[in-house]
């Protein structure tokens, strides 16, 4: 935490905003500088064109926090999304090969300036097998066959970056973790229809470490990077499940996968996806 961000409504004082942008460059440009010789940043160049900006975007720019609370009085419905997943929240995730803020349902309230009693719903999503991008322990990752062919088929690649995702068996002992952290009322599974081909299917239930055998995440350092994953093995599908249209129509051991990792990790499915159109969503069949 700088203290240096320029917010928007810092946009629309122009004699605040040059402040704050002066300062930024100042200290920027002495970065920059050291780092490999460039020559910097102008703040009389860069003024005017934001001041634009602020014309522009003026109308459009509000209290966020008046809007939506106004709106929850009115007995409105709001949904809140939120980026990148619980194990790389800053507080929880897998430190410190995490990112900068809270990552987990918490941080909805934090952003959007609403109280917690306000959520009345946490839906979690998961995928049919685990990811991880960048560095950190992934106590159930692939080999580099394996790796290559989901990670092509489930497209795993950053949707911003284009950086390529480590894949790995369905991790259920940090997915049960993670509803844990997040209260999550039920989950959505996505990208079953990936596993489609695999003759037989992994699913991590617990962790060996130093001779004992875990159900949940110590603090102990090095804990993940150092355990050994307890498996169990599930016969795959091995056919086709992007055009089901219906749970029930799901081969039968794919229903049983699902069934298996819903008792692992202690909330309800409420939906799996077989493929990235919403036809390809089926509703879990105790929820239909």
């Amino acid at each position: 935490m700088g203290r240096v961000g320029i917010r928007m409504a810092d946009l629309f004082d122009e004699e605040y905003f040059r402040e704050r942008l002066e300062k930024n460059i100042e200290e920027k440009n002495a970065v920059l500088k050291d780092l490999g010789g460039f020559k910097g940043f102008s703040a009389d160049e860069i003024l005017p064109e934001y001041v634009k900006y602020a014309a522009l975007l003026k109308e459009y720019i509000c209290d966020t926090t008046l809007l939506l609370n106004e709106a929850l009085k009115k007995g409105e419905s709001i949904l809140f999304e939120g980026a990148q997943g619980t194990f790389l929240d800053v507080d929880y995730g897998t430190y410190p090969y995490v990112t900068s803020s809270n990552s987990t349902a918490g941080g909805a309230c934090i952003g959007a300036g609403i109280g917690p009693s306000r959520i009345d719903k946490v839906l979690g999503v998961v995928k049919a097998y685990t990811t991880r991008v960048g560095e950190g322990p992934f106590p159930t990752e692939f080999g580099p066959e394996l790796m290559e062919k989901i990670r092509q088929k489930g497209g795993e690649f950053g949707a911003t970056t284009g950086r390529a995702r480590r894949c790995g068996w369905f991790d259920s002992v940090l997915v049960k973790n993670s509803v844990l952290i997040n209260g999550m009322d039920s989950v959505v599974i996505t990208k079953l229809d990936v596993l489609d081909e695999l003759k037989t299917i992994k699913i991590c239930t617990a962790y060996k470490y130093k001779g004992k055998t875990y159900n949940n995440i110590p603090g102990d350092p090095g804990f993940l990077d150092n355990c050994e994953p307890v498996y169990e093995d599930h016969p795959g599908w091995q056919q086709d499940t992007s055009n089901i249209t219906s749970y029930e129509d799901l081969p039968e051991n794919a229903r049983k996968y699902i069934d298996r990792m819903q008792e692992l990790i202690g909330t309800e499915v409420m939906l799996v996806s077989v493929g990235k159109s919403r036809k390809q969503t089926l509703a879990y069949k105790d929820l239909q």
